[in-house]
């Protein structure tokens, strides 16, 4: 006999997924890289303060941390950081270079000793920082970014490739660091050598792209002294980017290239496989893979149109074979030895887990932080993928997340509460995985719409383009647009409609609130709240002048930069709202916070203001998660006048 099913209303339902369940499940194993015949990758420990560690996957399966508390596995060059490791193997044991997350210096490791510093602390503002290591022991060096701050200001700051001796003479003395190029591209990606070692490939742009709208591929020869000569642009240019590079083994140069609107594969300049999907994206972080060559000249490759899937591409026919398999979604990490592959997938039932796919028989089977389900996945959500119609007609790409319980429902009139989730970036998208966060709300009876509004990555160039300088418009017309879809259709009550965002998502959360009456309520996570004040120093290197295309050049439309500020309208905002921020962001600080609630002050407008010591751009701890999701939830409880059992009250102040 089956269970009875219980009728208990919206957001009444109990749900084995709790706070403290999601936020260990926070974060994915991400950086994937072959070891010999090794499979080693980077995974998030939330409870250990949200540091990474490195994971060495032994040829028996046997799983490895190498490296305990307090080390942590990650780079903070442009912020975002980039791959923060490499290794080689040898006879004695591995040969490992890693970043450390505290100092920021390079590390390198032997197995059963400690870690010893192979860059030197500098006393200037953020110091060294390094990214994409690339060990070359012949030449007794690693190749690598650096990234080196000169004053105190976020904006003094210069990228070079470097190399690093492996022997610790530079951990005392940074004349000790060779510099491989001249500083005269305000970013550059690491390094990658043809197979022999005569020729380097990188990619470079400059202020005011971002990466992308315009980069370019520079190609240099590797002398025999070591250094970079003649170095010239091959591919890319201000209005087309390229998102990877790397070399085949038969020494061709291949890219990624969106300049026919869409991210494809470009083999010594010739497509190879064109096609209206991409092959390529957003590089946040550096070191990000969407392919690599495969001894037998095939290309692993990361590509789909929204979804994304792993797939090995033959480039004589243009033809992609793809992974059987659940995984509907892979991140940016690829790796290859032989015609073996290692990638990370994910599926709405599934967390991210590390992948490894034979290119030769096309099977795919999980080899590391294989999905466990934590609760019965009876619990999980089921998304629904939906393109809805905008403002123009234009196409709204977005997963509708309504609420599931195995053993409730709702009583047969009442519609359910729905939160719209805008994603971060703006240039991002919101993955089709399973996410315990939007399981902790539809488990409970509140439904979630995640929005890839018109900017988003996945649905080529033009989509993406939709919000230049329509930041503060295009999405928000857009999330509202959804919401506003489901409450017509029947599918969400219109009274009890939310929004919620970090980062971007949080502007497109707080701008919704200021500008539109769709929502009762709102969640705002570390935001940006105010444009002049963030596009004017207030932000980090990498997004300073990010706005000038989200918003059009500050000298030009300076009227346009206030006019769209959240914190310019804050007298407009009558919603009970809930603001988290960590007090250590560097990308979008606490003062946006305070500025915004400073001008709020005296309008009696329920909120409540959680800043975390310790957290920065994006929470990492699993006690900062725990409080930020409960807090959240009773936000909705009490807007909507649910009664989600066991949630702690949040104190709204007025």
């Amino acid at each position: 006999m089956g269970e009875t099913v219980r009728t208990l209303a919206y957001g009444a339902w109990p749900s084995p997924i709790d706070a403290a369940l999601t936020a260990a499940h926070d974060g994915h194993p991400e950086y994937v890289g072959f070891v010999g015949d090794e499979v080693w990758w980077t995974e998030p420990r939330p409870a250990e303060g949200g540091r990474r560690t490195l994971v060495r996957r032994h040829a028996d399966g046997r799983e490895e941390c190498l490296l305990p508390a307090p080390w942590n596995v990650r780079s903070r060059v442009i912020e975002y950081g980039g791959h923060p490791w490499a290794a080689l193997a040898g006879e004695a044991g591995p040969l490992v270079v890693f970043v450390n997350f505290a100092d920021q210096r390079l590390y390198r490791c032997e197995p059963g000793g400690e870690p010893r510093p192979l860059t030197p602390v500098s006393p200037v503002a953020g110091g060294l920082r390094w990214a994409e290591p690339l060990p070359l022991p012949e030449r007794g060096e690693v190749w690598c970014v650096l990234e080196e701050f000169t004053g105190d200001g976020p904006g003094d700051v210069r990228r070079v490739l470097a190399a690093v001796p492996l022997d610790g003479s530079a951990a005392r003395d940074r004349g000790a660091v060779r510099e491989l190029t001249d500083g005269r591209h305000r970013f550059v990606t690491g390094p990658k050598l043809s197979p022999d070692g005569r020729r380097a490939a990188w990619l470079a742009w400059d202020h005011p792209r971002m990466p992308w709208d315009g980069t370019e591929l520079l190609l240099a020869e590797v002398a025999s002294d070591g250094t970079l000569r003649d170095a010239r642009t091959v591919a890319g240019g201000p209005g087309e980017a390229i998102a990877q590079a790397d070399w085949t083994r038969d020494g061709r140069l291949l890219h990624a290239s969106d300049r026919t609107g869409w991210w494809n594969l470009y083999l010594d300049g010739e497509p190879v496989c064109p096609r209206e999907e991409e092959f390529g994206g957003a590089l946040w972080k550096l070191g990000s893979r969407w392919f690599t060559p495969l001894d037998s000249g095939l290309i692993a490759v990361v590509h789909g149109r929204g979804a994304t899937a792993l797939g090995v591409l033959d480039p004589e026919t243009g033809e992609v074979v793809d992974a059987a398999g659940p995984w509907t979604e892979f991140a940016p990490t690829l790796a290859a030895h032989g015609e073996r592959v290692v990638a990370v997938g994910a599926s709405p039932r599934s967390a991210y887990e590390v992948v490894e796919l034979d290119a030769r028989t096309g099977r795919a089977r999980v080899v590391g932080a294989e999905h466990d389900d934590a609760v019965d996945p009876a619990y999980y959500p089921e998304p629904q993928i939906r393109t809805f119609t905008g403002p123009d007609g234009r196409d709204i790409h977005a997963h509708i997340y309504p609420p599931h319980h195995p053993g409730c429902v709702a009583p047969g009139d009442e519609l359910p509460p729905y939160v719209v989730w805008a994603h971060g970036g703006p240039t991002g998208r919101a993955p089709l995985v399973l996410d315990l966060e939007i399981a902790y709300f539809t488990s409970r009876g509140i439904g979630v719409a995640e929005v890839n509004y018109g900017g988003s990555t996945g649905y080529g160039r033009p989509y993406r383009e939709r919000l230049r300088e329509q930041w503060g418009v295009v999405d928000v017309e857009d999330c509202a647009a959804v919401a506003l879809a489901l409450a017509d259709e029947g599918t969400a009550d219109r009274g009890r409609l939310a929004v919620r965002g970090g980062s971007a998502g949080g502007w497109t959360a707080a701008a919704s609130l200021t500008t539109t009456d769709v929502y009762a309520c709102g969640t705002i996570k570390y935001p940006i709240l105010d444009l002049a004040g963030w596009g004017a120093g207030e932000t980090h290197d990498f997004e300073s002048r990010y706005l000038e295309g989200l918003i059009g050049p500050l000298d030009e439309v300076p009227a346009r930069y206030a006019e769209r500020s959240p914190a310019a309208h804050a007298d407009r905002l009558t919603v009970p709202f809930l603001l988290l921020q960590g007090l250590d962001d560097v990308i979008c600080p606490p003062v946006q916070c305070e500025r915004f609630l400073a001008r709020l002050e005296g309008r009696r407008v329920p909120h409540a203001y959680l800043a975390f010591e310790g957290e920065g751009h994006g929470f990492r701890k699993a006690e900062t998660m725990v409080r930020a999701l409960e807090a959240e939830l009773s936000l909705y409880a009490q807007v909507f006048r649910l009664d989600p059992p066991g949630v702690p009250t949040l104190e709204l102040a007025k």
